[in-house]
């Protein structure tokens, strides 16, 4: 069998602007009435007494990191994960405990009225692949393990306000779901999320997505990306002996040169958007012409209209390739080409004036922090192009090396993460 060679290490990063931060920030001031419901709030006596339970719990709460990080959840394999947090869940409280078609964790705690829906969520999957090693090591006050802060720290942190709630008895006015989806990372593209509102989306009245460190970020844009598996396809043949025939990898770099040339022009104006031709291969021998030439392109974008205007860019360039190279062929059937979409997530905004977005941004300032409004690429993703009020915030601490084998997460006030997530919550819910 002819092996193909995947030359994951060769890429092409042709980025549109000059390397910075995907996080926009934006300065917007505070509505007063926001700031004193966040303090009302966090002086109420049932709510103090959830701020000390955290610091009571802190050492469980540490134990459930490390119990929920030393199972894998590689990309598309989360089933291990899934069944521990939903019975974490279910000891910890919740009325209804299940995990739905596709795997992802809903704990369901009644609200008084039941008249509106709260989400608070984090994802279950890591980017590790299967057989990474999990274990949780500790230097110093220092805790190391691939997936450590993203996101098992943000499951945690969810774990614990639902804890927090149940000990002092504190009743919402909504229902609110904790939630641990499946399918954030890579090429999972959300699917955790996006069947969560396919099937429920029209109960669900807001959506609070915890992923991160601090309690400073607020993310209440969408960064969308549509990303492509392109395949150039030919009867391959020998290099001096079937010369004459169609050649993949001709095409495959006439599409990516008209591509390339065509969006850095249409990205150097507007709202910032990406490319990248990040991966290639194909071919078998270097005496051999090519049966197929593939690659994999990422394109970035808050902007939903950008995002489209640089993938019909892409488009076009692909079938001008096709067209130029079956043009050139002395012998041999015709080039073909299969454009895959392997990735789309949705982009979008919520506006800060926006009671949910405003309420985060006085919990920030209330705990101490400068608040942030950022753009990123999260779960929150999908509910913001459907509308609903959504953001992801920080789960406290301080974490680094995120999507490495080093990655690591400190308990540096961590409690004010927790305290973050609650007040949030119980602003976005209602309390009794």
């Amino acid at each position: 069998m002819i092996q193909r060679l995947r030359s994951a290490a060769f890429c092409f990063a042709l980025t549109c602007l000059s390397f910075q931060s995907l996080r926009a920030q934006e300065t917007v001031p505070v509505d007063k009435r926001h700031t004193d419901e966040i303090k009302a709030l966090a002086n109420r006596p049932a709510v103090k007494a959830v701020f000390q339970t955290f610091l009571d719990l802190e050492p469980q709460t540490k134990q459930d990191l490390i119990t929920l990080t030393e199972i894998p959840a590689p990309p598309f394999k989360e089933e291990a994960k899934a069944r521990k947090y939903a019975a974490m869940l279910k000891e910890a409280g919740a009325d209804s405990v299940w995990i739905d078609e596709i795997g992802n964790v809903i704990a369901k705690r009644k609200g008084r009225s039941g008249k509106k829906t709260v989400v608070v969520e984090g994802h279950l999957d890591t980017v590790f692949p299967e057989g990474t090693d999990v274990k949780v090591k500790q230097k110093g006050d220092t805790l190391y393990a691939p997936g450590v802060g993203d996101d098992t720290r943000g499951l945690v942190a969810i774990l614990t306000v639902l804890r927090g709630l149940e000990k002092a008895k504190i009743e919402t006015d909504a229902d609110v779901w904790f939630v641990g989806t499946v399918g954030e990372e890579g090429l999972g593209d959300l699917r955790g999320m996006k069947h969560l509102f396919k099937t429920h989306g029209s109960k669900i009245n807001a959506c609070i997505s915890v992923d991160g460190d601090g309690f400073s970020e607020i993310v209440h844009r969408g960064l969308g990306s549509y990303r492509y598996r392109i395949t150039f396809k030919g009867p391959g043949g020998h290099s001096y002996g079937a010369f004459g025939i169609v050649n993949p990898h001709s095409a495959l770099g006439k599409a990516i040169y008209y591509f390339t040339s065509e969006a850095d022009k249409f990205t150097r104006q507007g709202i910032k958007t990406t490319y990248s031709v990040s991966v290639i291969g194909g071919g078998t021998s270097v005496n051999a012409i090519p049966f197929e030439s593939w690659m994999e392109i990422d394109m970035r974008s808050e902007s939903p209209e950008r995002l489209n205007g640089i993938d019909q860019l892409l488009q076009a360039a692909v079938q001008r390739a096709l067209k130029e190279e079956n043009s050139l062929k002395r012998s041999g059937p015709d080039l073909t080409v299969d454009v895959k979409k392997i990735g789309d997530r949705p982009s979008g905004k919520i506006e800060p004036t926006v009671p949910l977005v405003q309420r985060a941004m006085a919990v920030s300032t209330y705990l101490g922090a400068k608040p942030r409004l950022d753009v990123s690429s999260t779960n929150a993703n999908t509910p913001i192009s459907l509308g609903v009020p959504a953001i992801t915030i920080g789960s406290g601490g301080t974490g680094g090396n995120v999507h490495a084998l080093n990655e690591w997460w400190l308990n540096d006030k961590g409690y004010l993460g927790l305290q973050n997530v609650l007040l949030v919550l119980l602003a976005e819910a209602g309390m009794k």
